[in-house]
């Protein structure tokens, strides 16, 4: 009788182990954040094919599944994987190649960056990107005089941070054709006492970009391997890169299916006759990692460089409006033919008379169309009662909090005490439109979501400055942020069917917290630390 009770028992345990399915990784005892429709938590879920099976308790999980391969999160936070909505994924790689001149305060500063690259790393055209005058100490645009005495015969284009302004040598404006006499749509070739300063703004930088030595494929490769390890590291899984080249597009796709770029990229194809050509024409091409249905177009230039297109003159530049970087016409016809494709429009719209603008001629394109989801990239200026042109649900604002903490500083001087009140309004764009799309713009901005997190929902610096919060009316919750961060970025990107939240069915793309994001200290936010992340289930 005992031995015929032990044989029942085995009986039991095999067939409640032969009763569980197999996956391929289970996570445990953890702190998950689901971001499905109710922001459930979780304590575990299950993997298999590069796709979460289940979630639940570590109970619920381990009593239905089983696998050789078992992560005991230890209480630890889990969260999707970040989504990027708007940032310069291959400019980040280019960027690792060239002079980086962030952070730097003053232009003496920006010499000695320049001058250590060069010495260190000779070349026949000095590139370099990140110098901004405002956080300087005397904040006028520099001038080339200097780089004329030191580099006579070698190019060099040092781009501020926004990618709206370039200081040139007179080596450079040479070799891109640009005269004192020069005129270009779109921009400006600041001159004083009737000579060039070597400053350029908005579409004249064109002329120098279109002289810079073509990268190798080697070095197209290097920078996107060299991107894809800044950005996995701080837990993005998903970019949306604002504006790329046809060969580009087809290099990331290579490196994909090759097995060397994981990274999920949202390719925006850059407004330029091949580009469009062959794409409108081709279609949308979507793999799981790679999705291109977008065209990025800019209207206008930035604030900072005072290109943005303002209704009223710069408070602090009499006569001055900044300007449209397209004209009018063009654009319409252009978001006619984007339309008939098919394609999503993406436009950069900083100043208010700008976004108006876009806002109209969506607005007209897409009347009685459905789910067309088109996007103003940044939104960062709105007056008037032009906010609600985003109840339109063919619209949505995709907006980069950094950029708020980044420009308070300043801003006000620019668009003075009334119009900075509809700047960076985040909190009402969110509920004129029901969601927000939160990036970057790196390199424009550090890559850090963490620092994108913490700036949504304290609108201060690193400082804790100012007291209280660059007008924190404006700021988000943690949980608005964190979807805006994920299923919200996807949505924006028509991908929220396969990513964005940790639900059954989407890639099992996640990443492991070392502190809870939803409820530590504000402070710590921007210290948060990346443990794992998880790309289709495997760790990067």
């Amino acid at each position: 009788m005992k031995l015929l009770k032990i044989a029942l028992l085995l009986c039991i345990v095999a067939s409640c182990s032969t009763n569980k399915t197999d996956v391929d990784t289970i996570v445990t005892n953890a702190n998950v954040y689901t971001v499905d429709a109710t922001f459930a938590k979780a304590e575990a879920f299950a993997i298999k094919d590069g796709k979460f099976v289940a979630t639940g308790t570590t109970k619920e999980i381990t009593n239905k599944y089983l696998s050789t391969n078992i992560i005991n999160a230890n209480g630890q936070t889990i969260v999707p994987g970040f989504i990027d909505a708007h940032c310069h994924f291959y400019g980040l790689g280019l960027n690792q190649l060239n002079v980086d001149l962030r952070g730097t305060t003053s232009f003496d500063d920006v010499m000695k960056k320049t001058i250590d690259f060069y010495n260190n790393k000779p070349t026949n055209f000095i590139i370099g990107r990140g110098w901004d005058q405002n956080d300087w100490e005397d904040k006028k645009y520099p001038n080339k005089l200097l780089l004329d005495k030191l580099y006579p015969n070698t190019p060099v284009a040092l781009t501020r941070v926004d990618g709206h302004a370039m200081l040139c040598n007179q080596a450079a404006l040479d070799l891109a054709g640009i005269t004192v006499d020069s005129k270009i749509d779109g921009g400006e070739i600041l001159k004083e006492n009737g000579k060039l300063t070597g400053v350029l703004i908005d579409n004249p930088m064109e002329l120098v970009e279109a002289v810079f030595p073509e990268q190798t494929v080697q070095q197209q490769i290097d920078a996107l391997l060299s991107a894809q390890k800044i950005c996995t590291d701080l837990g993005l899984t998903t970019v949306s890169d604002a504006g790329l080249d046809k060969q580009v597009i087809q290099l990331i796709d290579s490196l994909q299916k090759a097995g060397k770029l994981d990274m999920r990229v949202y390719a925006m194809i850059s407004n330029k006759k091949e580009n469009l050509d062959y794409y409108l024409t081709k279609g949308k091409v979507k793999t799981d990692r790679l999705n291109v249905q977008s065209v990025k177009v800019y209207a206008d230039g930035a604030l900072g460089s005072r290109g943005a297109a303002l209704k009223q003159e710069y408070t602090d530049q009499h006569d001055h409006f900044g300007a449209l970087v397209i004209g009018t016409d063009a654009y319409k016809d252009l978001a006619e033919r984007i339309a008939k494709a098919d394609y999503q429009m993406n436009t950069h719209a900083i100043g208010d008379s700008a976004n108006r603008f876009v806002l109209q001629t969506y607005e007209k394109t897409l009347k009685n169309e459905a789910n067309r989801r088109w996007r103003v990239e940044h939104a960062q200026v709105i007056t008037d009662h032009d906010f609600d042109y985003f109840k339109n649900e063919n619209i949505i604002p995709s907006i980069q909090p950094t950029h708020a903490t980044s420009d308070m500083y300043w801003a006000a001087d620019r668009l003075g005490s009334k119009r900075i009140k509809g700047a960076y309004a985040y909190k009402t764009l969110l509920e004129k439109s029901g969601r927000v799309a939160l990036g970057t713009d790196f390199p424009v901005e550090k890559v850090s979501p963490f620092l994108t997190f913490y700036a949504s929902v304290s609108r201060q610096d690193l400082k804790q400055f100012p007291k209280g919060g660059f007008n924190i009316e404006n700021g988000l919750s943690r949980e608005e942020t964190l979807r805006g961060m994920t299923i919200w970025a996807a949505y924006a990107n028509f991908e929220e069917q396969e990513k964005g939240s940790i639900e059954t069915g989407k890639f099992a793309d996640f990443i492991i917290l070392d502190k809870d994001i939803m409820t530590v200290d504000q402070n710590e936010i921007p210290n948060i630390t990346v443990k794992e992340t998880y790309i289709n289930g495997v760790a990067q």
